[in-house]
This record gives structure tokens, C-alpha cells and sequence, in this order.
């Protein structure tokens, strides 16, 4: 059994979905790890991880609508924890109802993504920031 461990920094644009995939992919594809578990943890509050689909951007702009309507952003006293401006608490909620770790099984050398799957840096601030996940593998070589 062996492990490897590396992180990754993904520059957002503000809030929404940042597709991961590739970068995940090859840096899995370079270890030689052939069957394992990846797990992927993303270092922040007000940011998570999605397994979702890549093909159509209308399901990430669906969903960004739907957690919009959900969580608003704050103002009026809608939420005592604003420290950072009124997308700092729905910031938090939104981290809350995702996810921060992701854990994918690896067969052959590569995650074990489905046809349309792809992994996500959720930002759910609305400025841009450089956030940071830490990939760690654990498998055998064959």
C-alpha cells in the first residue's frame, strides 16, 4: 500500500462551479497508483466540492439558481455573521449544504468518474479567490 499526497490552488472568478477534472486526473494518472482511494479536501469555509455533470453548463447555472433562491445573499439582518460583506454567511450555509471532502475510487490508474461527471471547486463568494485542495491517494501499483 502507498500513499501520495499534493495540493492543488484553483483561482475562482467569484461565485460559481470551477471544473478540477483534468488537473485531478493527471496528477492521479502520474503517481502509478493503479487501484486505490482518492479523497479530495478543499481547505475552506466558504468553498466545497461537487461531483457534477460537464457536459451542459445548464445544469451548473441551474444549480447556482436553485442555492441562490435557497441561501440569499444577506443584507437587512438576515444574518448575524457578516464580517466579510453579505456573502460571507450564505458563504458558510452554502459550504454547509455541499460538500468540503469528496472521496473517488481509483481503478486502473484513474479515478472512477461516470460518462458526464466531473469534479468542482464550488466558490461561493462573489470576488474572486485562490483556494486550495489537497488531493491524497492511497492504492497499490499492480
Amino acid at each position: 500500500m502507498e500513499q501520495r499526497q499534493h495540493r492543488i490552488e484553483v483561482a475562482t472568478s467569484g461565485r460559481g462551479l470551477v471544473e478540477v477534472t483534468a488537473g485531478v486526473l493527471r496528477w492521479v494518472a502520474d503517481q502509478g497508483i493503479t487501484t486505490g482511494l482518492l479523497t479530495v479536501w478543499c481547505r475552506h469555509t466558504s468553498a466545497s466540492l461537487l461531483v457534477q455533470e460537464n457536459a451542459s453548463p445548464d445544469v451548473r447555472a441551474d444549480l447556482e439558481d436553485f442555492l441562490r433562491r435557497l441561501v440569499p445573499d444577506g443584507g437587512g439582518g438576515r444574518y448575524r455573521h457578516g464580517d466579510e460583506g453579505p456573502d460571507d454567511m450564505p458563504a458558510h450555509i452554502r459550504a454547509a449544504l455541499t460538500q468540503t471532502q469528496l472521496s473517488i475510487p481509483v481503478a486502473e490508474g484513474r479515478p472512477v468518474l461516470g460518462t458526464w461527471q466531473g469534479i468542482y471547486l464550488y466558490e461561493h463568494r462573489t470576488r474572486p479567490h485562490r483556494r486550495e485542495l489537497v488531493l491524497h491517494l492511497v492504492g497499490d501499483r499492480r
